[in-house]
């Protein structure tokens, strides 16, 4: 008969205790941070979380924020669940929203059943094409994917800001953006729509590409030959080589899919929210985002979306702390305690293994005929 665990062994095993143990620590950290600033725990956190439940259209700017955060989740926990750390999500973002604002600007005139999945396409397309580059420069030159992430991050960074300069690209007015794209781009429900749900002026129907993005990634991680080459140069690149898996292709595969997960994003985003695109001062963070997404969802595509939602909310409730004096910095100092928690979760692991018996030493019988002698 199996041995009953423990409550120890219990939370050892467990990946979502981890993470809701980890949300507490996170929220008694916050409030600890609002404690030392002398601001009260009880106002600031009835705010936060007013924000996000209060009324209908709080929930929907919740939903539209969590969006880019859910498909840049995606992408990440697609390398990592194939052994590969996609740093370079939001390079990959970044292009993948150019791309899609050039299409919706130049062919702005073609019907939105044509124009909006062309804009998804040359998001994909692009995000797949920057990851892709790098999968070639590791597999072909042996050069580290994380240290090439960080340079394509910024290339991407100055190479839309460049394309945003372009005289059919750029704003025709004083605004350092690009023009905004064709309404036929747009993925926003109807304003009768939208009026009578009471939702949120930017509520699209992203949300729903999303839920599509979360299932396709668990179908082709968990139910096809592919995902399962993939999750096996993850866990161990020698032993699938040996399998016959040619590692090399599965990393440009892994890379080249997580890329355009991280492109789509991009879209969504811009599609959905914003109509145009700002010459960048600063990189925006949906990718680094995605990467706590990723974290806080065990990698897990459900578990990613359940965390991107909860990452937007965090991102739309805590951006109303300011309305009863608290930082907004509140929030950015909750989740980066969630996620480092989360990281160290091994511990508990190392708990659990100190509990278990220490295995006897054998005793080394003695051989007949062969006794000490008393003398």
């Amino acid at each position: 008969m199996d041995k009953k665990k423990t409550p120890l062994e219990i939370l050892a095993s467990s990946k979502f205790v981890h993470t809701l143990l980890s949300i507490i620590i996170g929220f008694a950290v916050g409030a600890l941070f609002l404690v030392i600033m002398g601001l009260s725990v009880g106002q600031a956190y009835g705010k936060l979380f007013q924000s996000i439940f209060s009324s209908i259209k709080s929930v929907s700017y919740c939903i539209v924020y969590a969006t880019p955060y859910i498909a840049t989740g995606l992408s990440v926990a697609f390398s990592f669940k194939t052994g590969v750390f996609n740093i370079g999500a939001e390079g990959q973002f970044v292009v993948g929203s150019m791309s899609a604002c050039v299409v919706g600007i130049l062919l702005g005139d073609l019907p939105p059943f044509v124009l909006i999945p062309l804009c998804f396409l040359a998001a994909a397309l692009a995000g797949a094409l920057w990851g892709t580059i790098v999968g070639i420069l590791k597999t072909r030159w042996g050069i580290n994917e994380v240290l090439s992430m960080i340079m394509f991050n910024w290339i991407a960074f100055f190479l839309s800001n460049y394309i945003a300069g372009f005289h059919a690209i750029h704003s025709e007015g004083n605004a350092e953006a690009t023009r905004n794209i064709s309404e036929n781009a747009r993925i926003i429900f109807s304003k009768d729509f939208i009026s009578r749900l009471n939702l949120c002026p930017t509520a699209n129907w992203g949300i729903l590409l999303a839920i599509v993005l979360t299932v396709a990634v668990y179908f082709v991680i968990e139910k096809t030959t592919l995902g399962y080459e993939l999750k096996a140069v993850g866990f161990n690149k020698s032993a699938a080589e040996y399998g016959g898996i040619n590692v090399n292709r599965s990393i440009l595969t892994s890379l080249a899919i997580s890329g355009a997960l991280a492109g789509i994003g991009g879209a969504l985003l811009l599609l959905g929210m914003g109509g145009r695109i700002s010459v960048f001062s600063s990189q925006e963070g949906y990718g680094f985002a995605g990467i706590v997404v990723a974290l806080i969802g065990v990698t897990n595509p459900f578990g990613v979306f359940a965390a991107g939602l909860f990452y937007g909310a965090m991102t739309y409730g805590g951006s109303k702390l300011n309305l009863v004096g608290a930082p907004t910095q509140v929030v950015n100092i909750i989740m980066g305690t969630i996620v480092f928690f989360i990281a160290i979760s091994s511990i508990f692991s190392y708990l659990k293994n100190l509990k278990k018996d220490k295995p006897v030493t054998p005793v080394k019988p003695v051989e007949s005929g062969k006794e000490d002698d008393p003398e």
